[in-house]
């Protein structure tokens, strides 16, 4: 997924003089955070009562420096909002690193610690975005003429920190403001005990060998047990594997029935109540639904654009999904000996999708594992994102890191450093399960000189073994490739102002989804794609043959991805608390709407472990939203190389270095020296 994160956009420190009877502890000299300007942090040592001491050290230095914003006389830029845009990156830092160790700290103490913490400053981030004097400086600044004279980049972080305070309910009267601020909190518990219930639901599919037929051999040695059965653990690393191959109809829809079920029995009521209570908290605003409340400050503004966008592609998809139902049918019927008239099963559809592949394309995707250990995908990458960008990557030896496989690694131009990244890419016990570029510090200027940002990789790739090496299909490359897209984003920025690194949240996949064209092309993919145990690349027939069968399903898939836009939709859009909606019986509903197949399996309850609709609601459409932009971006690589160094410089200057210093639409125009438009994402799923 994608550059989600959780980096609260708000505030943290300034130095200013203190009186010393009211001067606040200071950090302990050994605690793993207490690091110089762009010194990494000790990750190897932090414990529970680290991350404790360090956030609240962090929110009481904020609090001071708000205060000295409260004292201004005379509001200019620099004595209110850059103060405040120090104090967002410190608390931002702190509530990153907090809740990114949660995710993915093996230790439980830590975890918990990291999950405390990281909401204590979201709470902290409520009360201050919330906080009318503040916010009565911010105006006053506003009637000034220093702030008339304010341009580009400057007069955007000033109005959108305006924007940001408003939609945050600085303008409720007293109760209105507690109930907001009380509905906040309720929301960020409620979203943590959904992630914590998906996380730790340790399904597993067991099964005999009869039930492992069509399985990869080493995929099967991975989890055979004593007994010679296997036990499965129901997730994302095992997904593809499972669905794709498994020739047992009944094995592929218990699978699919545990992978949907997944936190079920406690997630169900919770996304209710968050559903409830995020439409609440945007009545107490005067919006009409939460998705109102919250596409204010995304790209499409407000729902009935999303609404065009999500049924205007639905409308031009449809066409070619159907006959991709047809195309899946007519091969279960004539291998399967199934009547004509039968529907196809949701359980059905990767599975036979893959059987075309391998038997009419001639693509194996299991064969064409072999030939992407991930080691070599990592080196391929590296060498293909440095080239392209002008960057330099060095691994950091002997890095301080939370697990002995995460990997560190610094970023420069020349000899100028440009950030750090990390990558965890393998599940674990009580890990995140998904996939993210996570920000753990945005870049911004300071007084000792430029900090510059960090991020993680956090992947669950199939681990490799004592005897097997991670090999990933070329779907999990994709994702590989997707996610660094991210991490460039994050490392690319190097504007003045933290609050200013990320994009509009419609906007944030666009970076990383415009290189996963990168894989599809022979003389990329080649320069890595070797062989794990003979080193043969990978062999260029094979190669075309993906290429020729890359568009099978493409309507069917887009239309997948459109039905999980309409349900997020539905939940924030189209709530009404006097007719509470069925989250079951949605998926019936859209389905019925779509008229293309019943993806539905009965008894099932996906949206007990989804994700996006938990931390990020009214976010899925904007994946087809940033697709757009990626596929027309591309069209510049295409005409002057996929290695084109300058082309590739040009992307990161204007794209990924931007954030929101320069809206989306301008930057994108600018770097393609022409308007917009949707033509290469339509020709790019065959839909021309």
């Amino acid at each position: 997924m994608k550059k989600i994160l959780y980096s609260l956009s708000l505030l943290l420190i300034m130095n200013c003089a203190k009186d010393k009877d009211s001067e606040s502890k200071g950090l302990s000299s050994d605690n793993p955070f207490n690091v110089k300007l762009n010194e990494p942090i000790d990750y190897a040592n932090v414990t529970g009562e680290a991350i404790e001491e360090y956030v609240s050290y962090t929110i009481d230095e904020a609090n001071k420096s708000l205060e000295a914003i409260k004292r201004v006389t005379n509001p200019t830029l620099e004595n209110t909002f850059l103060v405040f845009d120090d104090v967002a990156n410190n608390l931002s830092k702190a509530n990153n690193n907090s809740f990114m160790l949660y995710w993915s700290s093996p230790d439980s103490l830590t975890r918990a610690k990291g999950l405390e913490y990281s909401q204590k400053v979201d709470s902290l981030n409520t009360v201050i975005n919330s906080d009318k004097a503040i916010f009565n400086q911010f105006e006053k600044f506003t009637k000034t003429e220093d702030y008339k004279s304010l341009q580009g980049h400057q007069k955007n972080f000033v109005d959108d920190i305006i924007i940001n305070f408003k939609q945050s309910g600085v303008n409720l009267d007293a109760a209105k403001l507690e109930q907001f601020k009380t509905l906040k909190a309720e929301i960020t518990d409620l979203s943590a005990k959904y992630s914590t219930n998906m996380n730790t639901a340790n399904a597993v599919l067991k099964i005999d060998e009869e039930g492992s037929k069509g399985l990869p051999e080493s995929f099967k040695d991975t989890y055979k047990t004593a007994d010679g059965t296997y036990e499965i653990p129901v997730m994302p690393a095992t997904k593809g594997p499972v669905m794709d191959n498994a020739e047992n109809e009944s094995v592929r829809k218990e699978y699919i029935t545990l992978y949907s079920n997944r936190g079920a029995d406690k997630n169900l009521d919770i996304l209710n109540q968050l559903i409830l209570k995020r439409y609440q908290l945007a009545q107490l605003l005067g919006y009409r639904s939460f998705a109102e409340y919250n596409l204010v400050t995304k790209m499409a503004k407000n729902p009935e654009t999303v609404w065009e966008f999500i049924n205007g592609l639905v409308k031009e998809s449809k066409p070619k999904a159907l006959k991709d139902v047809e195309v899946l049918k007519d091969y279960r019927n004539s291998v399967a000996k199934t009547a004509s008239g039968t529907p196809l099963n949701a359980w059905d559809v990767n599975y036979y999708h893959n059987q075309i592949l391998k038997n009419k394309f001639n693509v194996d995707n299991e064969k064409i594992r072999e030939y992407l250990p991930m080691n070599q995908c990592l080196k391929g990458l590296f060498e293909i994102y440095q080239q392209l960008l002008g960057l330099e990557f060095r691994e950091m030896k002997d890095a301080s890191v939370w697990h002995k496989e995460v990997m560190a690694y610094e970023v420069f131009e020349a000899d100028t450093l440009k950030g750090r990244f990390y990558l965890d890419l393998y599940p674990r016990p009580n890990k995140e399960s998904w996939f993210y570029g996570v920000p753990l510090s945005s870049g911004k200027k300071t007084a000792d000189g430029y900090e510059v940002p960090v991020a993680m990789l956090l992947g669950n790739f199939t681990r490799p073994t004592e005897t097997m090496p991670s090999l990933l299909s070329h779907s999990e490359l994709n994702t590989l490739f997707h996610e660094f897209g991210h991490i460039m984003n994050s490392m690319s920025y190097d504007g003045e102002y933290s609050l200013q690194a990320e994009s509009k949240a419609d906007f944030g996949e666009a970076m990383s989804q415009i290189f996963e064209n990168w894989i599809w092309d022979y003389d990329i993919l080649s320069s890595f794609a070797k062989h794990y145990k003979t080193g043969e690349t990978l062999p260029e027939k094979d190669f075309y043959n993906m290429l020729d069968a890359k568009n099978l399903s493409s309507g069917l898939f887009a239309q997948g991805s459109l039905r999980n836009c309409i349900y997020d939709m539905n939940l924030y859009d189209k709530f009404d608390p006097n007719n509470p909606i069925d989250t079951d019986q949605l998926w019936r509903d859209i389905d019925k709407q779509m008229d293309v197949m019943n993806w539905y399996v009965e008894g099932t309850h996906p949206q007990a472990s989804w994700i996006h609709i938990n931390t990020h609601p009214t976010y899925y459409y904007g994946y087809l939203w940033s697709e757009v932009y990626a596929q027309d971006m591309f069209t510049m690589f295409e005409a002057n190389g996929l290695r084109n160094q300058s082309t590739g410089v040009k992307y990161r200057k204007i794209i990924l270095a931007n954030g929101t210093q320069r809206d989306a639409k301008e930057s994108v125009e600018s770097f393609l020296g022409r308007k917009s438009n949707n033509e290469a994402y339509i020709k790019s799923l065959g839909l021309e």
